[in-house]
């Protein structure tokens, strides 16, 4: 049986910054993020082709990001790959804070070479995820299992309360739909968590609120 679950999170004076530190029997992430960086990056996990997304994510995304995560990949890496998401979700959530001024919405269609894929982001307050990606079942890259890139972003939607769209438009090798994948998740995510100046301290909701 599992052992509880045990959630440290810490926001600091600056709203816009997070650190989580979530450890369970399978896991130990620790996540540092702050959403008005320059891209710096400390990415430490067991799993080399991960660190290389989570990489292009902060740099792309112009995030900073720091992760210190360690699992029992010696079963299967995709208890570590789904709690990173989980984590970086809950990072993400607790950044925004109330969500006011912020733009909320962003897209972005990326190229990688024979790829092009798409990422739409609403931090809106509520979790859904659609993820129209086909071509990557049974692929690894680098010792990564392709499928678990689906797991990542699942885990990231429900706990960052966003909605998140995937879509593949085409591609042929896997390295380069997943990277344009990250990619293009970390250039929407820049875009819908920027601070729009016409609107501050005003939640973008005819509802008043993005998190209730």
């Amino acid at each position: 049986m599992k052992a509880p679950e045990r959630h440290d999170v810490a926001c600091h004076a600056n709203p816009r910054r997070a650190d989580v530190h979530r450890t369970t029997t399978e896991t130990d992430v620790k996540l540092s993020l702050i959403l008005d960086g320059t891209g710096a990056r400390d990415i430490r996990t067991p799993l080399p082709f991960l660190n290389h997304m989570l990489e292009a994510l902060a740099r792309h995304g112009l995030f900073d990001l720091s992760v210190l995560a360690t699992g029992d990949i010696e079963v299967d890496a995709h208890h570590l790959v789904e709690d990173l998401g989980l984590v970086l979700g809950m990072a993400f959530k607790q950044a925004l804070g109330e969500r006011q001024g912020l733009v909320r919405y962003g897209s972005a269609t990326i190229p990688m070479d024979e790829t092009l894929a798409t990422c739409a982001v609403d931090f809106g307050g509520r979790p859904a995820f659609a993820w129209k990606v086909v071509g990557l079942e049974g692929k690894w890259v680098g010792g990564f299992d392709c499928e678990l890139a689906k797991e990542f972003f699942c885990a990231l939607a429900s706990r960052a309360e966003c909605n998140l769209h995937l879509l593949l438009h085409y591609g042929d090798n896997a390295h380069h739909i997943l990277e344009a994948l990250f990619k293009a998740f970390a250039r929407a995510a820049d875009m819908a968590s920027r601070l729009d100046p016409r609107i501050p301290g005003t939640v973008p909701s005819t509802k008043g609120t993005l998190t209730r």
